[in-house]
């Protein structure tokens, strides 16, 4: 198993050395990639050491996955060259998502729809993830119909760059900025850029890759807001039913659901937040309580760190797949 990780010295891309030590991922050789400022870089893993090596010098030799995340114009042009030499890609970037002929998958949900033909495998954005994760069981078993979903995304979503600038605003100290205003004691109505219809890029996101992966009769809308929390992201999410449902029989669902953990004792003070989340792998959800002002509706808190189920763990969760069920 000779396994690339392309984009290795970014937040993602560290966040996967972890997680493929933690899982004891069985790869016999570890190429990291990344820039070619990087090149000759040791890095380790399993008390290995490798060094770091360019796109061109990974081209030239045998990979059986690559895991990218080095953003959407390395992927477009790297990942079917890849491909073509019989190496299968998981990209993190949202370049593949919702092309067409190429699936979108988490695979607590959608995993079985992979075949050996599936070359280049799309992972879905962050906030994408820890929704459909929280919405799957629930759609089984009432039929979504309607969510509204706000967000309260982590700095760490931006990367390293915007890490910094909320600890720099924190000291009071000049740096490079990477958010149009302050962040520091502050929440920006802005994630990614925004388009023609006056959403951003990150809600559009949500709302598509969300029916891709679920059912596209799903009505989806979001508002994204970056938060001054440097890991973790929260939803807040209103969901309308075909199917009504009880309380205790909905939170039994979503406790059965693979890779999900209730925690919803409001009595107790215990309920999701990302500072509990970080570092793990499950989807928190807690206050889940009927939306009085509606029928067939609830309203639900998910959390999850955006760096692992979001990023890192969910490409390594879809490289075991493929592993376990001799799909490489």
């Amino acid at each position: 198993m000779r396994l690339a990780i392309v984009g290795v010295t970014g937040m993602v891309g560290r966040e996967m050395l972890k997680v493929l030590e933690e899982r004891n991922f069985p790869f016999t050789e570890l190429l990291p990639v990344a820039s070619k400022k990087s090149c000759g870089t040791i890095i380790s893993c399993l008390g290995k050491e490798f060094e770091v090596i360019s796109l061109d010098d990974l081209l030239e030799k045998k990979v059986d996955v690559a895991l990218f995340s080095a953003g959407g114009e390395i992927a477009k042009i790297w990942a079917p060259k890849l491909a073509a030499k019989g190496c299968k890609v998981i990209d993190n970037s949202s370049y593949w998502r919702m092309h067409e002929n190429h699936k979108l998958i988490v695979p607590e949900i959608n995993g079985n729809a992979l075949t050996k033909e599936d070359m280049i495998i799309a992972n879905p954005n962050c906030s994408t993830i820890q929704l459909v994760m929280a919405l799957a069981p629930l759609h089984k078993k009432y039929g979504v119909k309607r969510a509204v979903v706000s967000t309260y995304q982590s700095i760490s979503g931006t990367g390293i760059k915007a890490v910094e600038q909320l600890e720099n605003e924190e000291l009071s100290l000049v740096g490079e900025k990477v958010y149009p205003h302050p962040i520091y004691k502050n929440t920006l109505p802005h994630c990614d850029v925004f388009l023609e219809n006056d959403y951003t890029k990150e809600e559009m996101k949500i709302t598509n890759e969300t029916k891709k992966i679920l059912d596209n009769s799903i009505a989806i809308s979001a508002t994204a807001v970056r938060v001054p929390v440097d890991g973790g992201h929260s939803e807040s999410v209103n969901v309308t039913f075909e199917n009504d449902f009880e309380i205790k029989e909905l939170k039994s669902a979503l406790a059965s659901m693979e890779g999900v953990l209730v925690l919803d004792d409001p009595a107790n003070n215990e309920y999701p937040m990302p500072i509990n989340a970080q570092g793990k792998d499950d989807v928190f959800v807690g206050r889940i309580r009927r939306d009085f002002t509606q029928e067939k509706t609830l309203n639900m808190w998910v959390v999850a760190d955006n760096l692992r189920k979001g990023a890192a763990t969910n490409t390594v969760q879809i490289a075991e797949y493929l592993l376990k069920n001799n799909l490489i």
